[in-house]
C-alpha cells in the first residue's frame, strides 16, 4: 500500500508522491516558548512524530528532512521578560529546555532542523524586500505589511473570499492599512522590546512571514509536506503561502496535513476557564507513553477530548501489550524482522493510528496464544517492531509493569508472589488468598499464565 494524506488544500485524501524520494521534507509549525507546553500543544508534536517515522521508514532516515520552528519572539514572550527584568532569551531559552525534555518523554524525535525566530532575521528581512520589490506588500509609518488583495487565490487553502474571511475576524484596525485584512510583515517595537535594524526602521517581524523564512532557509521551496493545528489553517497557512508565492516562489507545500482540536471535555482548554492541563505537570503523574498513546487515541484530523480517564485507558491499554511482551521474556525478538502489514496498512491509510493500534492487540493475542517457539518469535518481532514505527513498547516490559518500583519494593513483591506460588503448589487456597490480598494492598495486581506470575504496579487516583 502507498501512504495516502488528507490534504486540506485538495479537501481528498491523496497518494502521498514527494518531488524527490531521496530529499522528503515536511515543516510543521512549532512552540511559542514562553510557558510550558500544554498537552493541546502536544497533539500535533506526536501526530506528526509518528508520520515522521512513518516517512523514515519509508525513504529512509537519510532522505528524509523535518524542520519544526521555534517562535522565540512575541508579545507574550516580551511580557514576560519585562515582568522578570530579563533579556528574551533567558524566557525562551529555559521554556525550550523544558518543551524539549517534556517532549522527549512523550517519545517525539527531534527534528533535523529547529529553526529560531531570532536566528532567521536576514532570512526574513529578505523575504520582506522581495515581497515589496513584486508589489505584494508596502511600508507605511514605520510598518510593512502585506498587500491581500496582490494574491488573487488569497483564500484557497481555507476555502473562503476575501471578505468572508474578514468577517467577524478579529483584524487589527490601522489607518495606514490599504485594506482591513492587510497583515503585518514589520513593526516598530515598543520600549524596551526587542529590537531589530530594517530597512524600513527599527523593529520586529510579525509572526506570519517567520515561518516563510524559516523554511525557505533550512529547506527551500515548495515543500513536500506542511503540518500544523486545525486552527493554524487561517490566517497563519493561508497567510504563508500568499506571502511565499508573491515572493518569487512557485508553490509553497504539495500537502497540507492538519491536526484537529483537543478540548477538555464540552470545554476549550483555556487559561481563563482554569482548565488548561502541561505537559510538564501530567508527565509526573502518568508515563510518557501512555500520554501518547492518549493523544493517538483517536484518529488525528477528528478533535480530541482530554481527560483523566484518557489517560488512564491509555495506560491500561500499554499495560496489556506490556504484559504479553513480560509473559514472553523466554523468547528472543528477531531485529530483522519488520512491523506487520496490518499496521503498516493502517498508518500508511492517512496515520489510522486508531486501526493500528487494533492492530498491536491482535498482535499481542498472537503471541499470547502461538503454539510454537518459532511462531511466538515472530508475533513478539512484529509486536516490538510495529511498536517502535509508533513510538511504543520502548521500554523493559518487566520495568513497565512494575511502574518505577525500586529495587527493595520489587524484592518485597517477589518473594510474596514466590510464597503465594509455593501456598497455590500446596493447594493451600486459604493462605494464596491472603497473600493475594496483601500484594493488593500494595496496589500490585498479579496475573497468573502459564510461564508463572507475572505483576503490576496499579496507578494510584
Amino acid at each position: 500500500m502507498t501512504l495516502a494524506l488528507y490534504d486540506t488544500m485538495a479537501r481528498t485524501k491523496r497518494p502521498f508522491v514527494p518531488a524527490d524520494p531521496d530529499r522528503v521534507t515536511m515543516y510543521v509549525c512549532g512552540p511559542t516558548v514562553y510557558n510550558y507546553a500544554h498537552i493541546g500543544n502536544a497533539r500535533p508534536v506526536v501526530v506528526f512524530d509518528v508520520l515522521y517515522r512513518l516517512l523514515r521508514h519509508t525513504y529512509g532516515a537519510r532522505h528524509v528532512l523535518y524542520a519544526a520552528n521555534i517562535t522565540d519572539v512575541d508579545d507574550r514572550i516580551n511580557q514576560k521578560a519585562l515582568d522578570e527584568g530579563v533579556p528574551i532569551s533567558v524566557i525562551t531559552d529555559r521554556y525550550l529546555a523544558a518543551y524539549h525534555g517534556d517532549m522527549g518523554l512523550l517519545g517525539a524525535l527531534g527534528p533535523d532542523f529547529e529553526p529560531r525566530a531570532t536566528q532567521t532575521m536576514a532570512a526574513i528581512l529578505d523575504v520582506i524586500a522581495r515581497l515589496i520589490r513584486h508589489n505584494a506588500a508596502y511600508a507605511a509609518e514605520g510598518h510593512v505589511l502585506f498587500d491581500t488583495r496582490a494574491f488573487s487565490d488569497y483564500g484557497k487553502l481555507s476555502g473562503r473570499t476575501l471578505d468572508e474571511q474578514i468577517a467577524g475576524a478579529r483584524v487589527e484596525v490601522a489607518p495606514y492599512k490599504r485594506h482591513p485584512a492587510d497583515f503585518v510583515l514589520w513593526k516598530p517595537s515598543k520600549p524596551g522590546e526587542p529590537v531589530w535594524d530594517s530597512p524600513w526602521g527599527p523593529g520586529r517581524p510579525g509572526w506570519h512571514v517567520e515561518c516563510t523564512a524559516m523554511i525557505e532557509k533550512t529547506l527551500g521551496l515548495p515543500i513536500d509536506i506542511h503540518g500544523g493545528g486545525h486552527d493554524l489553517i487561517f490566517p497563519h497557512h493561508e497567510n504563508e503561502i500568499a506571502q511565499g508565492e508573491c515572493a518569487g516562489r512557485s508553490g509553497y507545500a504539495a500537502y497540507w496535513v492538519h491536526n484537529g482540536f483537543l478540548n477538555m471535555g464540552a470545554d476549550k482548554m483555556s487559561k481563563s476557564l482554569g482548565n488548561v492541563a502541561l505537559v510538564h505537570d501530567l508527565v509526573q503523574r502518568w508515563p510518557g507513553e501512555a500520554l501518547r498513546y492518549a493523544l493517538l487515541a483517536s484518529h488525528y484530523r477528528q478533535p480530541l477530548a482530554w481527560s483523566e480517564e484518557a489517560a488512564n485507558s491509555a495506560k491500561r491499554a500499554l499495560d496489556s501489550l506490556y504484559g504479553a511482551l513480560a509473559r514472553a521474556a523466554d523468547v528472543s525478538a528477531a531485529t530483522t524482522v519488520g512491523p506487520s502489514v496490518e499496521v503498516m496498512a493502517a498508518l500508511e491509510d492517512d496515520i489510522n493510528t486508531p486501526k493500528a493500534f487494533a492492530e498491536l492487540f491482535v498482535l499481542a493475542r498472537r503471541l499470547e496464544t502461538a503454539a510454537t517457539t518459532p511462531a511466538r518469535v515472530q508475533a513478539k518481532s512484529e509486536l516490538l517492531a510495529s511498536g517502535a514505527l509508533m513510538g511504543f513498547l520502548q521500554d523493559d516490559p518487566a520495568a513497565w509493569m512494575q511502574g518505577g518500583a525500586d529495587d527493595a519494593f520489587a524484592a518485597k513483591v517477589e518473594a510474596l508472589i514466590a510464597e503465594r506460588a509455593q501456598a497455590r503448589a500446596a493447594k493451600d487456597w486459604a493462605k494464596a488468598d491472603l497473600l493475594r490480598e496483601e500484594l493488593a494492598a500494595l496496589d500490585v495486581e498479579v496475573m497468573d499464565g502459564a510461564a508463572g506470575a507475572t505483576w503490576r504496579r496499579r496507578a494510584k487516583a
